[in-house]
């Protein structure tokens, strides 16, 4: 597979957005170069404020542009954004239900290189439990794209996480994105592989390991983690009698707990596999750290053959 930097296309497409919108702004935390938002800082300035390492300060001032009639989009990297500014995400932003939109970059471990402190394992629990907050997690660039463009047209706060590196182009500007609906990227009818983020593409590699052992994998991406349509869920798990699922993200409160809501009332058999409730690590590659925790098409596929 081609790779391709989801933070460059992000960047790049939220500028073309504030090209097209003088309402769209921009906001980062000191972080525009990690985050891209330096695109917009650099290709339309007018647009762009850096608030400097204050990220609880730059989510009380997008409420005030929100309200003011701006759609601001917020920056910094995903431990920070949501662990620091917590309370002003919730009693700012969702409470009164503001336009704001929450860019969490580095998401997951693709900050290898700086460790636990800078590696965010447990932000869509934090943001998944607030009230009227949107979760995207797009598998790849296209999906990056797709994502800022429907955060700054929906009536409501979002949150999107981005990853640092390259990664796999795994979908197509064709491929559908519909906010609450999973996706179905490759059919199979024996277990039903349910993944967001970079996970898309190595569950799709898992898949043809699996296809040698004799095992139909159905791969199913969750560009967005909330809302979820719990009839869309089990429309895409099929017929499959059982489901994996797999997050750069912890165990608990991230994708696999929300398919597990989702299917309560109706469950299946179901496995998660993420990082096991333990803190990251500094690591020299990306490819270790995600070694580390088991998030390799090898290991999905042998998570997958569980029963």
């Amino acid at each position: 597979m081609s790779k391709s930097s989801q933070r460059n296309a992000y960047g790049a497409e939220l500028l073309a957005i504030c090209k097209e919108n003088e309402n769209v702004v921009a906001l980062d935390a000191d972080l525009c170069g990690g985050t891209q938002s330096i695109q917009v800082q650099q290709g339309k300035p007018e647009s762009f404020y850096e608030m400097g390492i204050g990220e609880q300060n730059m989510i009380t001032i997008a409420a005030g542009l929100a309200l003011a009639g701006k759609i601001p989009v917020a920056h910094s990297f995903a431990v920070f954004i949501g662990g620091r500014s917590f309370e002003q995400i919730r009693q700012g932003v969702c409470l009164p239900k503001l336009n704001v939109n929450i860019v969490g970059a580095s998401c997951g471990v693709s900050d290898f290189a700086d460790g636990a402190t800078h590696q965010a394992i447990e932000d869509v629990a934090v943001m998944r439990v607030l009230p009227h907050m949107t979760i995207f997690s797009p598998a790849d660039a296209e999906e990056a794209r797709k994502a800022i463009r429907a955060a700054v047209n929906l009536d409501g706060p979002c949150y999107i996480r981005i990853n640092r590196n390259e990664i796999p182009d795994v979908t197509t500007r064709d491929t559908p994105m519909e906010i609450g609906k999973p996706h179905v990227m490759a059919g199979g009818k024996d277990v039903a592989i349910c993944a967001s983020g970079h996970m898309v593409a190595l569950s799709l590699e898992a898949r043809q390991i699996l296809a040698g052992k004799g095992v139909d994998a159905r791969v199913i991406n969750f560009a967005t983690i909330k809302p979820l349509d719990p009839a869309a869920v089990r429309a895409a798990v099929g017929p499959c009698p059982r489901i994996l699922t797999v997050e750069e993200h912890s165990v608990i409160g991230g994708l696999g707990s929300a398919v597990l809501e989702a299917l309560a009332d109706n469950p299946i058999p179901l496995r998660r596999h993420g990082v096991k409730d333990v803190f990251g690590e500094s690591a020299e590659k990306y490819d270790r750290i995600l070694a580390k925790h088991g998030l390799t098409a090898e290991r999905i596929a042998e998570e997958a053959l569980v029963k």
